[in-house]
């Protein structure tokens, strides 16, 4: 698999040209690698043999016995992917287009630290693959969104504010015990941006996705892929200093931080404070639905806060897009408006000029159809192929389900 071995053209590079779902005949594939149909077709049928490319409607026929064709067959493997937050969680098992086969959504914190929430995602995945009538050996990779930094490369997060517990934990290799596949784990904006971008505005070149929730943080998409930076915290906006912010603790440690004055949790406080009853984001988007007016002020003044730290980004960036996704987001224009009236006051006009400020589109699935994404490219990257066919000879079997209950320790 993979490299032939005289050092020519293998399998998985083949199936590279075959991963856009186009249908292509043996002579077409010959003609753009420049080898001989015999050797495309002993390349092929490896791809066959491991499903993951199909045989489908023949071509136009030139004269004679119509050609056959081959394409992508996207049900040929799944992969798992999971959206963790600060109080809640999306898993979801996926084929590889991206299609959600069958998902789950429940409340968690991740507080708990990272024994008691792995354990229970590893629970949950084995029930979805079950619920989905798929073996644990149709599971290629899995793809995990934390909300906190995260050294990509290793895929442990690194000194994440509101993950105690959680700082350089080796997530893959606590995943890996129990599923034998690659375990990608990036922060929960960076995943969220890709489901994005994929669903909603695949032609975006340069976009930034931000998450207004608990936590506020941002994912960049520049020259159409994800920019992570150098250790992975590239778009990290929630503890950029405003303004506004002055001597507001934040739980980072420093002081006057967007996320301090503009998360989820310092709205409330605030409203609190100011004798309105509400205790969560669904009571505070509940009370703003309702027209209450110093609700709707707080999340407007929100908006304008990151609109101020934004319009930095805008200088820097030069977007055509932001999109606002997050708990918040369910509040509708008033968070965009807030956004939009500062961004577009203090931004350049010709910076301005074709930028749109639009609420997700994507909504609450972005996340782990990102991550999907993330797991899906580890899977069918040519290296990915080449172990798929060395696990598929072995009798690889997971280890046997723990017997306590993990949700117990996690669960609201």
């Amino acid at each position: 698999m993979g490299r032939a071995p005289n050092g020519g053209f293998g399998a998985s590079q083949l199936f590279q040209l075959l991963r856009d779902g186009e249908p292509r005949t043996r002579t077409e594939l010959a003609a753009m690698t420049g080898l001989a149909r015999s050797t495309i077709s002993i390349r092929i049928d490896e791809l066959l043999d491991l499903g993951l490319v199909i045989p489908v409607g023949d071509a136009a026929s030139t004269g004679g016995r119509p050609p056959a064709q081959v394409a992508l067959n996207p049900g040929a493997r799944v992969v798992a992917a999971a959206d963790l937050g600060a109080t809640h969680a999306v898993v979801a098992i996926t084929d590889l287009a991206g299609t959600v086969l069958c998902d789950i959504r429940e409340k968690i914190e991740i507080a708990s630290g990272p024994d008691a929430v792995l354990e229970w995602l590893v629970v949950k995945i084995r029930t979805l693959l079950a619920e989905c009538g798929r073996a644990h050996v149709d599971l290629v990779a899995i793809g995990i969104g934390l909300p906190g930094p995260v050294e990509h490369e290793s895929g442990k997060p690194t000194n994440p504010p509101i993950m105690p517990g959680w700082d350089n934990f080796d997530v893959p290799g606590r995943v890996r015990e129990s599923f034998a596949v690659p375990v990608l784990v990036d922060n929960d904006v960076n995943i969220m941006a890709l489901g994005e971008r994929t669903v909603s505005w695949p032609a975006a070149e340069q976009m930034i996705f931000v998450k207004v929730s608990t936590g506020i943080g941002s994912g960049i998409i520049s020259g159409g892929a994800l920019q992570r930076g150098a250790r992975g915290i590239a778009g990290d906006i929630g503890h950029v200093q405003i303004a506004r912010g002055a001597d507001v603790p934040c739980s980072c440690g420093n002081q006057g931080c967007l996320e301090a004055l503009a998360g989820s949790a310092a709205i409330i406080k605030s409203l609190r404070e100011q004798g309105i009853a509400v205790n969560s984001v669904s009571e505070l988007i509940a009370l703003v639905k309702a027209g209450d007016i110093t609700s709707i002020q707080a999340i407007r003044q929100a908006g304008r806060d990151i609109g101020e730290v934004l319009t930095t980004c805008v200088s820097i960036i030069n977007p055509s897009l932001i999109t606002i996704g997050g708990a918040l987001a369910q509040a509708g224009e008033h968070i965009i408006a807030g956004i939009r009236e500062v961004v577009y006051t203090r931004s350049t006009p010709f910076a301005t000029e074709h930028l749109s400020v639009m609420p997700s589109r994507a909504g609450e699935r972005a996340g782990v159809i990102g991550a999907s994404i993330m797991a899906t490219e580890e899977a069918l990257s040519q290296e990915g192929i080449e172990s798929m066919a060395k696990r598929q000879r072995t009798d690889w079997k997971p280890r046997n389900p723990t017997t306590r209950d993990p949700e117990k320790s996690i669960r609201t």
